[in-house]
């Protein structure tokens, strides 16, 4: 089985827990009564599904390991698998809101790549496409504006 067959399998299979673990709990639910001066709609079986939601937990029992658990389901991914998930949750995660924030958040960890690999490539519209390898992230790409390449030249160069 590919890594994406496996990925695959992965994402059916947390789907299939949740159902069976969540939607029968939800039904499952007594409603509590509501005060007599206050009517409440009853919960939906969504909002009691998003209560009980399992927990996601991850774990390093080796350097070159990492097990992810969910809901009692655990899968151990190798570093080829954890490059293919963060470069899918690093694709669907460009497109949600709300953006990362525009300042770098106080505690914030990271490790830092020195001297990274990189390559250049200039657009037709004048861009330039710079694409960083981070020994964590993999490749990271960045596509700057004539502009925006002299004022990173500017603070890169500055005193």
């Amino acid at each position: 089985m590919n890594l994406h067959e496996q990925l695959g399998a992965l994402e059916t299979g947390v789907d299939q827990l949740i159902q069976a673990v969540v939607a029968p709990q939800a039904e499952n639910i007594p409603e509590t009564p509501a005060p007599a001066a206050v009517e409440q709609a009853p919960a939906s079986v969504e909002e009691s599904a998003a209560q009980l939601q399992p927990t996601l937990e991850i774990n390093r029992p080796a350097q070159n390991e990492i097990t992810m658990t969910i809901g009692g389901q655990t899968v151990a991914l190798r570093a080829d698998q954890i490059g293919k998930l963060i470069e899918e949750l690093s694709n669907a995660r460009a497109s949600m809101t709300p953006e990362p924030p525009p300042g770098i958040p106080p505690g914030w960890r990271f490790v830092s790549t020195r001297n990274p690999v990189m390559a250049v490539q200039k657009q037709s519209n004048g861009d330039r496409l710079l694409v960083m390898r981070h020994t964590g992230h993999g490749w990271v790409p960045f596509t700057f504006s004539p502009d925006m390449v002299i004022q990173l030249y500017m603070m890169l160069t500055k005193g």
